[in-house]
């Protein structure tokens, strides 16, 4: 292993180790988990490449797994690929959210968020047209029951209103789902790119070290609401292309449908102690 991949590997499992260290995980539960993922990657390598179903030993020459392993390993794969999705309830409440903060007709003369009526007649705006809109296939009121219950949404007596920009759910197995989501896809655009891949992704940030302790605090809400502003134009202008690709569908030739992510995060911390501080007192 190269020292820079060695680096980016550490980089990347410390803090999650860090975590699953503090949910009563060991190294044994990980590492089995890890064979799974060894398994499972080599054959979807060969399956992308066009390459014949790999045989055991060859999946085992790759991963570095014994055969027996390897063996009852792909039979686990057969039975479903061990992902977890997201729930269903909280996929629809998130779309929910971000179709209010974002669409032009669900916003004020100022840009914030209406306070919805539950139902509207003709074209007025209503938290069912919402629901709708975002072709959720569950009632209006379970996802307004769900928003009600992670504090996202207010309700008094047939007018909900916003109180949260975005959805996050206070279930443990929600934010879990949404973290494998988002970080894995920010690892495969990241892969995707060092594999020389075109077109490439976008995959930047900006940083800054040796900042004084005040600037975080200065800037830290200024730049959540950027982050919330990009994501925001970023939903108006898919929803204006989708809707109008729909329009070209009768004519266009039958492809299979496609997935975007958009990420903004944000992190800070302390610089770490520089050895040399000690040396000089």
């Amino acid at each position: 292993m190269s020292d820079a991949l060695k680096s980016a590997a550490l980089s990347i499992l410390r803090p999650f180790v860090r975590y699953l260290i503090t949910q009563g995980w060991t190294y044994g539960a990980l590492a089995e988990l890890l064979k799974f993922v060894y398994v499972g990657e080599v054959i979807a390598l060969d399956q992308r490449e066009g390459k014949p179903v790999p045989t055991d030993s060859r999946v085992s020459l790759l991963s570095g797994i014994h055969r027996k392993e390897v063996r009852r390993l792909r039979e686990e794969l057969q039975g479903g690929s061990g992902e977890i999705a997201l729930r269903h309830g909280a996929n629809m409440s998130a779309q929910v959210v971000a179709a209010w903060v974002a669409c032009e007709a669900y916003r004020d003369a100022q840009g914030a968020p209406r306070d919805l009526p539950l139902r509207a007649a003709d074209e007025a705006v209503s938290f069912e047209k919402l629901v709708r809109l975002v072709k959720a296939d569950m009632r209006p009121r379970t996802v307004l029951d769900e928003l009600l219950r992670a504090g996202v949404v207010a309700q008094q007596d047939d007018v909900v209103k916003l109180v949260r920009s975005g959805y996050v759910s206070d279930l443990p197995e929600d934010r879990l789902a949404f973290m494998g989501a988002h970080i894995g896809d920010h690892l495969r655009a990241t892969v995707h790119n060092l594999e020389g891949r075109t077109p490439a992704f976008l995959e930047q940030s900006v940083y800054f070290d040796h900042l004084p302790p005040a600037v975080p605090d200065e800037v830290r809400g200024d730049l959540r609401q950027l982050g919330e502003e990009v994501l925001q134009e970023a939903y108006q202008r898919i929803a204006r292309a989708e809707k109008a690709a729909q329009s070209d569908l009768s004519t266009a030739p039958e492809t299979r449908s496609k997935r975007l992510r958009l990420g903004v995060y944000y992190y800070e911390d302390d610089m770490p102690a520089d050895p040399s501080d000690g040396a000089k007192q």
